[in-house]
């Protein structure tokens, strides 16, 4: 029996991208090879983040004997610590069943003390703040991870790769090609795949001297280049790499390079515990006026507002299932 928890604000996509491949498998057997339920922390109904609300079958103290638990998580779950479900998943891990995670999911199983030693994966967007609080923690940017009794998943429709990838562990590549034709999925997407499409698909740009820019400067946000520096690293003058940029992307490599590293800052803010002073040096600023100078042109608020819109104040005030940047 596989258990699906869903924690408030789940990601509908990323749930039912792991229940509907387990559906199909059945159907496609033509006998039950999987029964699942679904649980919330109380048995009410969960409201997922695009507003959906769920009504779960049982509440995790009723649960029973299961074999396989999967905590679905969405947005704001650097905010969940709910003590109940942390020792609840413990437990449950105690009596040898496998655990897993979907979409931002795995940061639960970490807080659970669940994932230490076994290699995990959780969305892109979650990646940095997952990294600031579990330092330790074997991390990868690949679709999903398989590691002994654990599983994690990116989440979006990754799961029905994941989802895919397990059903033909345990009952033949046969059937799982049939599911995945049948829910028109192919290609089936690998553990190690990464998330994210390549630089030029993300950008829309095909100059390679200007995606060399772009990488090495995501590959250097917290001690930003010079932008001679860069230019040379490319190959490429100051000049030719002034011109790039302003033809392609309209700004010019420092005021690009600047909204790469504000990106960055605006995602440790919402996702991490860290005081303001040390996201705006982990984003390569060195004078916090500095910082909040160039975030509130950015942005239109000030970092501190930021957190505290992230965390439902007055600055927050509207429809509380933001979209994700």
């Amino acid at each position: 029996m596989v258990l699906f928890l869903l924690v408030p604000d789940f990601s509908m996509i990323s749930f039912t991208a792991c229940l509907e491949p387990l559906r199909v498998a059945n159907r496609m057997a033509e006998r039950p090879l999987y029964v699942w339920r679904t649980a919330s922390i109380d048995g009410a109904p969960v409201r997922a983040s695009n507003g959906v609300p769920v009504m779960p079958d049982i509440a995790i103290g009723d649960a029973g004997r299961t074999g396989m638990a999967v905590v679905c998580a969405g947005l704001n779950a650097d905010r969940f610590s709910d003590g109940t479900v942390l020792a609840w998943l413990r437990q449950t891990a105690r009596a040898g069943v496998t655990m897993g995670g979907i979409c931002t999911g795995a940061l639960i199983l970490a807080r659970a003390g669940l994932l230490t030693g076994r290699r995990c994966t959780i969305h892109w967007e979650n990646m940095e703040g997952f990294a600031e609080e579990f330092p330790e923690q074997d991390i990868t940017a690949t679709m999903f991870e398989v590691d002994r009794d654990r599983f994690t998943c990116s989440g979006g429709t990754a799961p029905l790769d994941m989802m895919v990838h397990l059903i033909g562990r345990d009952h033949g590549e046969a059937l799982a090609m049939q599911v995945a034709e049948q829910m028109l999925h192919t290609p089936v997407r690998h553990a190690g795949d990464p998330q994210r499409s390549g630089l030029q698909y993300r950008t829309g740009i095909s100059h390679p001297k200007l995606l060399a820019a772009i990488a090495a400067m995501e590959a250097h946000l917290e001690a930003p280049l010079g932008m001679d520096d860069l230019a040379a690293q490319v190959g490429l003058s100051p000049r030719q790499l002034e011109r790039l940029f302003r033809q392609h992307l309209d700004r010019p490599p420092r005021r690009y390079y600047l909204e790469l590293r504000l990106k960055r800052a605006r995602h440790l803010l919402l996702q991490t515990p860290m005081p303001v002073i040390q996201v705006a040096v982990a984003c390569g600023f060195t004078s916090a006026s500095h910082f909040a100078d160039a975030y509130h042109a950015c942005f239109g608020h000030a970092p501190r507002a930021e957190r505290q819109r992230g965390n439902g104040g007055p600055a927050a005030a509207g429809d509380p299932r933001r979209p994700r940047d």
